[in-house]
C-alpha cells in the first residue's frame, strides 16, 4: 500500500512521461486522477476553507507543491482575514518526506498546517486503482 504523497508523485511522473511521449489520452486520465486525489484526500475545511490545490507547473516528482489559504478567527469567533501558504513536500531518506510551509505565520498557523498536511500525505488512499 502506497501513501498519498507516493501516489501523487507517481501520478505526476506518469503525467510528465505522457508529455514527453505526446500521449494526450493518458495525460488527461492521469491529470484527472491526480486532481481527484487532491480533492478527496488533501485538507479542506476547519480553517482551510478554500481547500487545497496542486501546483502542476512548479511541482516535480521529487518536489510536490500545494497551494492553500487559512481563514483566521479572532477571540470573538469572527473571521478576520486570510493567510496564503504553499506546502512544499520534498524527499527525506530517513522519514519519507519533509514539509516546508511558506507564508505568514500568523497565530502560529504553520504548526497546525504542518500537522494537518503531514497526516493527510501519510494516509493511504482507499482507491488503490490509482
Amino acid at each position: 500500500m502506497h501513501k498519498l504523497y507516493q501516489v501523487i508523485a507517481s501520478k505526476l511522473q506518469a503525467i510528465r512521461n505522457c508529455e514527453e511521449s505526446g500521449n494526450t489520452e493518458w495525460h488527461a486520465r492521469h491529470t484527472d486522477d491526480l486532481k481527484a486525489l487532491v480533492k478527496d484526500h488533501m485538507p479542506s475545511g476547519s480553517g482551510i476553507d478554500s481547500g487545497t490545490t496542486f501546483d502542476f507547473s512548479c511541482s516535480t516528482p521529487n518536489k510536490l507543491i500545494f497551494d492553500t489559504a487559512y481563514h483566521h478567527m479572532n477571540d470573538g469567533g469572527y473571521y478576520n482575514g486570510w493567510t496564503d501558504h504553499q506546502i512544499i513536500v520534498t524527499p527525506d531518506l530517513a522519514s519519507g518526506f519533509d514539509l516546508r510551509i511558506t507564508g505568514r505565520d500568523r497565530n502560529d498557523i504553520k504548526y497546525y498546517l504542518g500537522e494537518v498536511f503531514y497526516h493527510a500525505l501519510n494516509s493511504v488512499p482507499v482507491e488503490q486503482a490509482f
